[in-house]
């Protein structure tokens, strides 16, 4: 077959209408045989597309969803029976698949979200990736991290960011299986193909299969104000790989406490929230990706917000209502929902349980970064 032949035998993927619309210029038989010549060319005039490719608003191609933990938890304990961690596989990390988003594994069109589960005596060996990730623990102790080298132990509510190509390992010191989430921008780096991989080793060394009290990496900057001054160049991912749920959980109180004091130091009522930060330069702890804390008093509520990008949510304690778009969910330690772009979202704790807290990820650093943020508040009720 010549080539002229097999470029004939490929369906063209364009196919333009002369159809009777508003905007849309009075189908005729001349009109016709442009949008033909446009096909044959591979070629689309703007007013057949404007509407889908300029709306008066974002339309998101997720779909807010809601996970169950309980549900997660126990289709991951199967797995650890069944399915080995090695050379291959890499890691047993099953990823929340949006259901609007044709069956890939994203929870979101730029961010990757999934829950890992490591068996007793287990190791997941080490590579690295171009991709930017990070683990947050919602139960469970025991497991540790080692990037670079550096051995860093991860227990509930520790969030444990790490920028992209740095070697990592896992290894499961304890006698009880443990389950994490993984958040990465996976997609963002695959619809922009800028995505590399490389394998490391199988083992590590036992100096670093070790289980010390506090990582290197905390050791340098786990110092609120205080920075190093053999450390003095800004880096574009956080150098501190583990903020602990001890000063996350004291951050929070002390916000609310104020409130309560008269000082305007929450979002709204009730409602106080801190940022993941890096030590040397105060932005994202990660180039493409905002981690954050919320919590939400007894029988407070969110104000409603919309805003450009998209955000992945795990419940890490207590009990609510959280509604995304006009989808409304009572939610449970664990439990992770999507909030596409631009739908509105409102969260609620229920007046059974002292606070709703919420490890909140999202894109929003990749929109700031060209200069197309929005975000919308509603005025409270």
């Amino acid at each position: 077959m010549t080539i002229q032949n097999v470029q004939n035998a490929i369906p063209s993927p364009l196919k333009l209408a002369a159809v009777s619309a508003p905007g849309q210029p009075e189908p005729t038989p001349e009109l016709e045989r442009l949008y033909r010549g446009f096909e044959q060319e591979m070629l689309v005039p703007l007013w057949t597309q404007i509407g889908d490719l300029m709306p008066v608003h974002p339309g998101s191609k997720a779909a807010p969803h809601l996970w169950r933990w309980d549900h997660l938890l126990k289709l991951a304990d199967e797995a650890g029976r069944i399915v080995a961690v090695g050379r291959g596989g890499e890691r047993r990390a099953i990823a929340l698949a949006n259901p609007a988003l044709g069956g890939r594994p994203f929870a979101t069109p730029n961010l990757w979200a999934a829950i890992q589960y490591l068996m007793p005596g287990e190791n997941a060996p080490e590579h690295r990736h171009s991709q930017h990730a990070f683990r947050f623990v919602v139960e469970g102790e025991g497991v540790w991290t080692v990037v670079n080298g550096d051995s860093i132990r991860m227990s509930r509510g520790d969030f444990l960011p790490q920028g992209g190509w740095n070697w990592h390992a896992h290894h499961n010191a304890a006698t009880e299986p443990m389950a994490w989430i993984d958040g990465l921008d996976i997609p963002f780096a695959y619809y922009t193909e800028s995505q590399f991989f490389e394998h490391g080793r199988m083992q590590l060394s036992p100096e670093e299969n070790t289980t010390p009290e506090f990582s290197r990496s905390e050791r340098l900057w786990a110092y609120p104000g205080l920075r190093p001054v053999s450390q003095m160049e800004d880096s574009v991912a956080t150098p501190l790989l583990a903020y602990r749920w001890v000063d996350t959980d004291r951050a929070l109180n002390e916000q609310l406490a104020l409130e309560d004091e008269g000082c305007p130091a929450t979002i709204s009522p009730g409602h106080a929230a801190v940022r993941y930060s890096n030590p040397t330069n105060g932005r994202d702890v990660l180039p493409t990706i905002r981690c954050e804390m919320h919590r939400v008093k007894r029988g407070a509520r969110t104000l409603t917000k919309r805003e450009v990008g998209s955000a992945v949510f795990q419940v890490f304690d207590g009990e609510g209502t959280v509604t995304v778009g006009n989808r409304q969910w009572t939610v449970r330690r664990g439990d992770m929902f999507v909030v596409p772009s631009w739908q509105p979202f409102t969260a609620q704790c229920d007046a059974g349980c002292a606070a709703l807290d919420m490890f909140r990820f999202a894109d929003t650093p990749i929109y700031e970064a060209v200069h197309a943020y929005r975000s919308q508040v509603d005025a409270p009720r």
